[in-house]
């Protein structure tokens, strides 16, 4: 599994709309508007090199919205924690 961490800059009035296309596309599992340099950061996980390059690069090309970004590919995860059931209701 190749994860990489995608920070995007996004044209302002576009970022919900933006984020929603975000999450539709297979190999991004999660996607996060956030405070910062930076509007929404991505998280990629696709099961190889060639389609972690295929997401970002071609991909990511056909958004107009998207302004820069800056890719981090993660080498190591170091949590295993089930955030669902941490947080969830528990019901």
């Amino acid at each position: 599994m190749v994860t990489a961490i995608v920070l995007l800059k996004v044209q302002r009035q576009k970022i919900q709309e933006t984020a929603a296309r975000l999450a539709d596309i297979k190999g991004f599992t999660e996607v996060f508007s956030v405070s910062g340099n930076y509007d929404l950061v991505a998280l990629a996980r696709v099961a190889t090199n060639d389609q972690l390059s295929e997401l970002i690069t071609n991909e990511l090309a056909s958004f107009d919205t998207i302004e820069a970004t800056e890719t981090m590919l993660a080498f190591k995860a170091y949590s295993s924690h089930d955030l669902e059931s941490m947080f969830g209701v528990g019901f």
